[in-house]
């Protein structure tokens, strides 16, 4: 099934060309929607996502994603020898490390750049796209971030320097039941990420 996945405040809009009801959430025609009000209703305690049926996929995402301003970032899933994830601690929650595609970058010259900029590691090798994810927010109008996660090693054995000039505390490896934890404090994006690497 085709579909792509927004996330407001952790919240799916689901926008997809399938008829069959995967979930509780309400369904919505695209094409006879305005997205700020989608947005609004998802402020919604009750509701929990929505999902917008479109009978062509990519048409209809095209014209989904005319309402906002769309920022792209990239960043990394990084993996060390011990197979532990690198993960920073930013705004109170864990995140992994990302940021904006500059101009004249590849989206993995940007991948590389910003893990090493936001953790203080070298030595990475790109190993393959994980998966591209999306979430809004508020600055100046309405946003789209798109962001494009590979997967990612490092044989680095230094110290981990966090970059505090970007709200960045903590850049941690941590193994599989201290992510779990971690996950608690995180954002669904994330878990995403996570877990298309655990289904590898």
């Amino acid at each position: 099934m085709q579909m792509y996945v927004v996330f407001v405040n952790d919240k799916p809009i689901i926008v997809t060309s399938s008829q069959k009801k995967e979930n509780n959430f309400p369904v919505y025609i695209l094409a006879n929607c305005v997205v700020e009000e989608i947005i609004h209703k998802l402020k919604n305690k009750n509701i929990r996502g929505v999902n917008l049926y479109t009978p062509d996929i990519e048409s209809g995402w095209n014209n989904f994603i005319k309402s906002f301003n769309t920022v792209s970032a990239a960043g990394g899933l990084v993996l060390n020898a011990k197979k532990e994830v690198l993960f920073i601690y930013r705004s109170e929650k864990w995140d992994l490390p990302k940021g904006r595609i500059e101009i004249g970058e590849s989206v993995e010259e940007t991948a590389i750049r910003e893990v090493e900029e936001e953790c203080g590691i070298s030595n990475l090798k790109l190993v393959k796209p994980l998966i591209t994810t999306y979430h809004t927010y508020y600055q100046d109008g309405l946003k789209l971030k798109e962001t494009f996660w590979f997967l990612m090693t490092s044989e680095y054995q230094g110290e981990l320097t966090p970059q505090l000039e970007e709200g960045i505390t903590l850049a941690i490896f941590k193994n599989p039941k201290a992510i779990t934890e971690a996950l608690q404090n995180s954002y669904k994006n994330i878990e995403w990420v996570y877990d298309t690497y655990l289904k590898m």
